[in-house]
Formats: structure tokens, sequence, C-alpha cells
């Protein structure tokens, strides 16, 4: 059998530059929230005496808009999870007539403009009187994360053997216990796949935070970070400590997750 060529020292350099690269932003975020207040590039490069008021700035002025931001995240994985799973599984499973333009309807979606989407909402909105109001922002992040969820669960639910679902059928559960007891237990690594990337989705949009928000009643993370930056501030630490604070829960997560992502991609291209 043939061993695999090693790599030599250029290509192993290569990759440390590039990830050095990668990763200054990260770090240079970090090191300025450090900083005392004021101009971050009369900051050192490592912060030998941390300053962490930037901290206790950024938690009393974006904490509300931190949990705001979670209230959204979570409510619409939940909800595009809850919309997505039985209609990935029945067209996947089921023999149903216009699959394939179900199909293509909801590829569409993903191609329509935020902006268009974002400004009917507002309409809609305003009518309904959902504007400044979690529900609206889970209900308006929903109209992105559903037909993902839809496209990366299918794929998966395409590879589960009917052999198992008949089995479940004989011993008489009904198709939605079938689904309940079988599918869903089956299908975990590709459910938290998608969850995770419909969590990242909502905890970083901005488009229907900006649109959709008026009042500092509900303001999710990314608005209240936008706002926070005027045009002659001098809290940059404060900024920073924001945005770090801002990516610790994506990162704990992505942490967390990873093994799952890594079965839930692989089984929905094997499959």
């Amino acid at each position: 059998m043939k061993r695999a060529p090693k790599r030599g020292w250029p290509s192993t350099i290569v990759g440390i530059v590039l990830l050095a690269l990668m990763l200054f932003p990260v770090y240079w975020m970090v090191n300025a929230s450090l900083q005392p207040a004021g101009n971050t590039l009369h900051g050192g490069w490592f912060p030998f005496h941390p300053d962490f008021s930037g901290y206790a700035t950024a938690l009393r002025d974006q904490g509300r808009n931190l949990v705001t931001s979670l209230v959204v995240a979570f409510g619409s994985v939940a909800l595009s999870l809850a919309l997505a799973a039985p209609a990935a599984y029945a067209l996947a499973q089921f023999r149903l007539r216009g699959t394939n333009l179900v199909l293509f309807g909801v590829l569409v979606t993903q191609m329509v403009p935020g902006i268009v989407v974002a400004n009917a909402l507002y309409s809609a909105y305003n009518d309904l009187g959902l504007l400044n109001s979690y529900l609206g922002l889970i209900l308006a992040d929903s109209t992105a994360g559903v037909p993902f969820a839809i496209i990366i669960l299918r794929s998966f639910m395409q590879g589960i053997p009917r052999e198992i679902i008949d089995a479940a059928r004989v011993d008489g559960a009904g198709r939605l216990r079938a689904f309940r007891s079988v599918v869903l237990p089956v299908s975990a690594n590709s459910l938290i796949t998608t969850a995770l990337f419909t969590f990242l989705f909502t905890w970083s949009d901005f488009l229907f935070a900006l649109t959709l928000t008026t009042t500092e009643t509900v303001r999710p993370i990314t608005l209240g970070i936008y706002q926070y930056i005027g045009a002659h501030t001098n809290q940059w630490n404060a900024i920073m400590a924001t945005a770090v604070l801002t990516s610790v829960p994506a990162a704990v997560l992505l942490v967390v997750a990873q093994r799952y992502v890594a079965a839930g991609v692989t089984s929905g291209a094997t499959k």
C-alpha cells in the first residue's frame, strides 16, 4: 500500500501565514477591546495592562440587545425546524405530484433579494402591528431559514431506508408517530447542522433588524453595534468589546456542534 506523500515545510508555512492573516482581525478586535477608551491606533500590540471598562460599558448598553438577538435567533431556529422538517420528509419520502415544482419554488425564494422581502414585510407588519416585536423578527428571519432547512433536510431524508419506516408502520405507528419516533432521531445530525446554520443566519441579520425595528424596545445586537458607532466616538474599546461578546455565542455553538455538523454534511452528501 502506498503511503500518502508527505507535505513539506513550504506548505506548512504557507498554511500558517494564511491562518494568521485570517485570524488577525479577531486578534485585533480582542486586543482593542482591552485597551483604554480612546483611539485604538495608539494601543499596543498586546494588552499588557488590560482594561475591562469596555466590557462593562458594552454589557450596560448592549446587554438587552444581546438577549433580544438570542430570543430571536432561537425562536427562528425552532420555527424553521418545526416547518421545514415535516415538509422535507414529505418531499423526500412521499410520492406527491408537483414535488419538483415545489422544490423549484423553494429555490426561487432563496434568490429573492432580502431588501425586497424586508420592504414587503414592513408594509404588512405595519398593518398587522408586528413592527418592533419579537414575533415579527422571528417570522422575518424564518423566511430565509425555512427554505434553507428544507433543502438540507430533504437531501438527508432521501437516504433514509424506507424499510425502517415501513417496519414502524407495521408495528402500528401512524405516519406522524413514525416521523416523530423514527425519522427525527435518525436525522439528528442533519437537524443540528440545519439548526446551527439557521442560528448563524439569524444572529448576523442586519437588514430585517434595520427595517422592521424603529424603537429601542426590540433591537438586535447587530443594529445595536451599528447605532453604537457615531461619527466622533472615542469608545472603541466598548465597540470592540460588544463585537467580542457578539461573537461568543456563535463560536461556542460552532465548537459544541462541530462533530454533528461534519457528520450531517457528510451524510447529506453521500446518501
